[in-house]
């Protein structure tokens, strides 16, 4: 056992993780492009993107040097009373990229907290404005992140029970499959019909830490008119889901709606350093401008508009004006179609699905669909032993790669996750 692998048993707690139970830590000394490299010299493809922030690739050259020039000019600074360069022209990038109806960036330190931010928008809106409005609608399974008011819109049990008395009452719709679609819209309708909602926050298109859950453009579309049609507050939490991952640059593009708040984070900035964004309408952000201090978004942190996070996403951002990164998206798209119909003839492989960059699938234990399946160690230490570092979702698997990797990788990647499912009893 190495000196590092000591101390971290030592010394460190690591996230979702039962530290008791937990296998040793994989130590990682280097990363460049898809690959991580650990301190015994073997090689991983990365295809969990390091939690799914990983767009680019690790050590993208351009987004390195943006980091390295900024903080030869500005590494930090307060960003109450004071701005900087770097991050108004995030925010005018970010504003120009989403279009209408957005306006006003408020920036903060990661995805959880981006959607604390746009829930306070929500609730402070109503209360501005000195209507009673309390009520969240959102969608059975969501995660929206790990602070108290992103548990409380979240899928209850799993990771929050010890946490639910102090949770506010959130009403919930079920998962829209094709099947229950028209149902969810009816009940949508009847509870907006009580003016007592100040909004409605889902995850479009796709639940990450739900496994992956993919539903229709449509449905988000039609519900987004009905809560519009009543005055209800539309946030999109795009944590997840933008920055390529199903294929356009934000999930949302793939239908006609458009919320009010958006939230973005992980690849906003290459993965490299964390930053978060809530970016609201000019209608929210009008609610706010009085003479009354009181009814000012009274909401920051220390590292707000952090210049170095800013510089990375800049040039992040300029990354997605290439080309070639769209070529790659829709390159990773066709190689995993290909590969799903592969998967779709192997025994104990089921509801397999693929949006833009991610591929994913369930195996089926009997057990049900479950964070805590057996199988998602199984599955996880098999992959390493055949160098891949994929972490699943329970019986949950899933490909969300940088978009650098090539097709090699990709090919060993796949050859991997077929032998695993085919040696599965």
């Amino acid at each position: 056992m190495s000196d590092i692998i000591q101390k971290d048993k030592k010394y460190v707690w690591h996230p979702f993780t039962q530290m008791q139970t937990a296998d040793t830590p994989l130590e990682i000394i280097e990363a460049k492009n898809t690959l991580l490299v650990a301190a015994d010299g073997k090689k991983y493809i990365d295809v969990n993107a390091s939690w799914w922030v990983n767009v680019h690739g690790h050590g993208n050259e351009k987004i390195g040097k943006a980091i390295y020039d900024q903080f030869n000019r500005l590494d930090h600074v307060i960003f109450a009373g004071v701005t900087h360069p770097t991050a108004v022209h995030v925010a005018e990038k970010v504003v120009g990229l989403l279009g209408e109806p957005f306006s006003k960036v408020f920036f903060s330190d990661d995805g959880s907290t981006a959607v604390e931010v746009a829930l306070k928008m929500a609730f402070q809106y109503w209360h501005n404005a000195g209507e009673s409005r309390k009520r969240i609608l959102a969608l059975d399974g969501a995660y929206h992140g790990d602070t108290f008011g992103a548990m409380s819109v979240a899928q209850r049990g799993y990771f929050n029970q010890p946490f639910e008395h102090f949770f506010f009452d959130v009403d919930f719709l079920d998962f829209p499959e094709k099947e229950n679609e028209e149902r969810l819209l009816l009940e949508a309708e009847k509870l907006f019909q009580t003016n007592e909602f100040a909004g409605v926050i889902v995850e479009p298109l796709v639940q990450g830490s739900a496994g992956m859950r993919m539903y229709r453009s449509s449905f988000l579309d039609d519900l987004v008119t009905l809560a519009k049609k009543y005055g209800v507050l539309v946030i999109f939490d795009e944590v997840m889901t933008a920055w390529g991952r199903t294929g356009k640059l934000f999930a949302f593009e793939h239908g006609t709606a458009r919320p009010d708040i958006i939230c973005l984070s992980k690849g906003l900035t290459g993965g490299v350093l964390p930053l978060g964004l809530t970016v609201a309408s000019e209608k929210i952000y009008t609610a706010f401008l009085s003479d009354d201090r009181t009814k000012a978004l009274l909401h920051g942190h220390s590292f707000t508009g952090n210049a170095l996070s800013c510089a990375a996403a800049l040039a992040s951002m300029e990354l997605f004006d290439e080309k070639k990164t769209w070529d790659s998206i829709e390159r990773i798209h066709k190689r995993h179609v290909e590969f799903e119909q592969q998967l779709s003839e192997c025994k104990h492989v089921l509801n397999t699905r693929v949006l833009g960059t991610i591929l994913a699938f369930e195996i089926n234990t009997g057990e049900g669909n479950t964070y805590f399946s057996s199988i998602r160690d199984e599955a996880h230490r098999f992959l390493l032993k055949n160098g891949v570092f994929l972490r699943p979702l329970g019986n949950c698997l899933f490909l969300n790669p940088p978009y650098c990797i090539t097709d090699d990788e990709l090919k060993q990647v796949y050859d991997a996750v077929i032998r695993f499912v085919k040696i599965l009893r």
